[in-house]
């Protein structure tokens, strides 16, 4: 017989390891929970878009573009900054729209043609706008500080080198490099619904601490390029952890996606209550 101390210690070595495909799951479980908020939350922006500036620009009520504040959408004698301003918020109902739908398994899997043909179409209306977003910012001048237009310009670059890589590796069939990269190039082209959604969860858990009237606050500055280099920060990560991670890192992963669903969840009811619900 071994020693008393011998004895206490075998039963803790064989305390088995952590169960990794029960990790894994969860992990995917909270993944699908911060995809379930999210593609609410962006439906919800898209139901905005479509109800508050379709209409306007069906209608030919182009000056209505500036009934929203911190929002100078229609300037007289600027036909083209007029016409590129229409057809980016029209594109962005499509993108956002189209994005949502490639990341949903079934249709993927089921309607590989569709997924084909709306992941082009996702492809070219995020180049027009992360392009028109550029013209805007730089030729049209429709930003409120100089921070905020260099933010979107690095998401505008982002988007371009991902879309670029997005569409080359699926050129070359190299599948799962491409769907790493189009994850990426989700994330970064939703970066403005990203702000505002940020903006809905920060007002409402803190009452806009950091906010300016210019959006030139601290908290403005922070999310500026937190809006579309955190999720992606968030994605690398998560990306790594599923290919690579064990079973610790796996249930780290799980909590950091349930905050981000939950915040998501918040944002976008703060972001409806907030500047989107009370201009329909």
């Amino acid at each position: 017989m071994g020693s008393p101390s011998s004895q206490a210690v075998a039963p803790a070595m064989k305390t088995p390891a952590p169960n990794k495909r029960l990790a894994h799951k969860i992990l995917m479980t909270s993944r699908a929970s911060w995809f379930v908020a999210a593609m609410i939350g962006q439906w919800v922006f898209i139901y905005f878009i479509v109800g508050y500036y379709y209409t306007r620009t069906f209608a030919g009520d182009f000056e209505a573009w500036n009934d929203k504040p911190l929002i100078d959408g229609h300037t007289s004698g600027d036909s083209v900054g007029n016409l590129m301003f229409g057809a980016h918020v029209i594109i962005a109902a499509i993108m956002t729209l189209g994005g949502t739908l490639q990341l949903i398994p079934q249709l993927r899997n089921r309607f590989r043609a569709f997924h084909r043909w709306n992941g082009r179409v996702f492809l070219v209306t995020a180049i027009l706008l992360a392009l028109g977003g550029l013209y805007m910012e730089w030729v049209r001048g429709a930003y409120l500080n100089l921070t905020g237009a260099v933010a979107i310009t690095v998401d505008a670059v982002l988007i371009l080198w991902f879309a670029v890589m997005t569409w080359r590796l699926a050129m070359a069939r190299r599948i799962a490099d491409h769907q790493r990269w189009a994850l990426r190039l989700f994330m970064v082209a939703n970066g403005v619904w990203m702000m505002r959604i940020g903006y809905g969860a920060w007002i409402l858990l803190t009452k806009g601490w950091g906010v300016g009237p210019a959006l030139d606050g601290p908290f403005d500055t922070f999310l500026a390029f937190a809006a579309h280099l955190l999720p992606l920060a968030i994605l690398e990560i998560y990306m790594w952890v599923r290919d690579r991670g064990g079973a610790g890192a796996k249930y780290a992963m799980s909590a950091l996606l349930a905050a981000a669903a939950f915040i998501t969840a918040i944002g976008a009811f703060g972001a409806w209550m907030m500047m989107w619900g009370p201009y329909l």
